[in-house]
């Protein structure tokens, strides 16, 4: 994850006009034409860096297909919810793949496919995987994703009927598609920290020699 904001911030520092996380969508640094785009609102387009943009868009949605297929006990309880919350979250990985593989500008079809698989699977996967967590998960953790996605969801709503509430049209799309990728990073610093620990107090202490 902490690649998609490293490169999202050299994607952006390459734009000769200055990009707005307000007034430009996420996508418009992946576009591979530069052009005046009149919709969802009129804004001018030129991403120099759009390629690693985009090859950025293949590995977020590679590695949270893989993180969804791996994690298996180690992040979920057994059960239907843990299925389907795994289910949707590696459909919202696909949707960032579609999304990097079809520049909203080259294959807008393909491109909305993938924006709606982030936004809608990627969100309703929070609000499941709130309940699919296992107890060894802090409390605050658990029903804070739930919230996170009920969050995310009504910003997605408030997105398609251009509500966007001072934040601005970009502004309103990142809370609507940031939760999912802070959710990720979070658990995923969860997951490696506490197993470093576990690493560490199982490694054997060596024998203090006696003095002569």
């Amino acid at each position: 994850m902490v690649q998609f904001f490293v490169v999202h911030g050299i994607a952006e520092s390459a734009w000769a006009r200055p990009y707005s996380w307000a007034r430009n969508n996420i996508s418009d640094l992946g576009n591979a034409h530069c052009a005046l785009q009149p919709e969802p609102e009129p804004r001018y387009v030129c991403s120099p860096e759009h390629g690693l943009m985009n090859a950025s868009f293949v590995t977020l949605g590679t590695l949270l297909v893989v993180g969804a297929a791996l994690a298996g006990g180690v992040l979920w309880r057994r059960g239907r919810a843990a299925a389907v919350a795994r289910l949707l979250l590696a459909g919202a990985g696909v949707g960032c793949v579609l999304a990097g593989l079809a520049p909203a500008d080259v294959n807008e079809n393909q491109h909305v496919l993938g924006a709606l698989l982030i936004m809608a699977m990627g969100n309703f996967g929070l609000v499941v995987a709130g309940f699919a967590l296992p107890e060894s998960i802090p409390a605050p953790l658990r029903w804070g994703t739930s919230l996170l996605g009920v969050a995310a969801i009504t910003a997605f709503g408030l997105f398609l009927s251009r509500h966007y509430l001072g934040f601005g049209m970009g502004g309103m799309e990142r809370v609507a598609v940031f939760p999912l990728l802070l959710w990720v990073l979070v658990v995923g610093i969860r997951g490696v920290i506490p197993r470093a620990g576990r690493t560490h107090e199982a490694m054997p202490t060596a024998p203090l020699s006696r003095a002569g």
